[in-house]
């Protein structure tokens, strides 16, 4: 139990950290609540691919300037 609240801390601290919409972060934070378990885990699941393809994103841009 003291682990699932841990998890949904962690999720809820990364969550305000990330540069989302609020409306967004609303809609994350209550999943995160209302799923304690499934909520954190798919929300660390989902904004990691989000990172990778926003970092790719940007390298492709940086490369299309340089040409």
């Amino acid at each position: 139990m003291l682990a699932i609240l841990l998890l949904a801390v962690l999720a809820i601290v990364s969550l305000l950290r990330q540069k989302l919409k609020a409306r967004h972060q609303l809609i994350w934070l209550l999943i995160i609540i209302l799923l304690p378990f499934f909520g954190p885990i798919l929300y660390f699941l989902i904004i990691k691919r989000y990172k990778e393809a926003n970092l790719v994103k940007r390298r492709v841009g940086q490369f299309k300037q340089k040409i």
